[in-house]
């Protein structure tokens, strides 16, 4: 399993990205910051077998990708290991795109006209655990969201593990879109109480991120109550 980013410990990053100008620089800006890039790939085979090999926190991924396409790697990296972060730098900005990087485990998605303190900021933020999109696009989630929760439930759905007051009121929170950073002021705690909150509430719903914490808890109708 990958381990957290501490504050002495900078965030360990992959860049996958077939273009090596394009992934040389993206990596450069990232080591530049601050962030441990751990690994580089620039096609989809080789990017499973290094991700597995260096276990980075975060993998800043392409889709468009050649052996395998972007969205089967990030299947396999977080198939291997749930701990794993992927955020999605695509020149493409396509709904389809979006949804199928999300529902193959990415937990953020940017296009590649973004800037640099944005991608920046985005891999930090994924590290901890902010589900990151481009503005515009978390809309595009959260409405594709509401659509499956529409859909009926198996008839032999488990019970849902009890949630302290605490834990439902962050993840109601969180099914609005709230960034941890907003839930903390809204709440008046710690941006860490914000995330042991969710680390706690994940463990007890047997989820991996906060994208399927999103969903769950909108499936729940939670992100409905005021």
């Amino acid at each position: 399993m990958t381990d957290q980013p501490t504050a002495d410990r900078p965030v360990r990053v992959m860049v996958v990205d077939d273009h090596p100008m394009w992934r040389d620089a993206v990596s450069r800006d990232l080591a530049e910051a601050g962030l441990d890039v751990v690994a580089t790939a620039g096609d989809g085979e080789e990017a499973v077998r290094r991700a597995r090999a260096c276990t980075p926190q975060v993998v800043v991924l392409d889709l468009n990708l050649p052996s395998l396409p972007g969205a089967e790697v990030c299947r396999q990296v977080v198939a291997h290991d749930p701990a794993v972060r992927v955020l999605v730098l695509s020149a493409s900005g396509e709904h389809q795109d979006v949804l199928e990087a999300v529902k193959s485990g990415a937990t953020g998605y940017l296009v590649k006209s973004a800037g640099r303190e944005e991608l920046l900021d985005a891999v930090r933020r994924t590290a901890v655990g902010d589900a990151v999109f481009t503005p515009g696009l978390a809309g595009l989630v959260l409405g594709e969201f509401r659509r499956l929760a529409a859909e009926p439930a198996p008839a032999s759905a488990p019970a849902a593990p009890r949630l302290t007051a605490r834990e439902t009121e962050v993840l109601r929170l969180v099914a609005k879109g709230l960034s941890y950073r907003q839930i903390a002021d809204r709440l008046v705690l710690s941006h860490r109480t914000v995330q042991n909150h969710v680390q706690n509430t994940l463990g007890k719903l047997q989820l991996h991120n906060r994208v399927e914490l999103v969903r769950y808890a909108i499936e729940q109708g939670l992100d409905d109550e005021i």
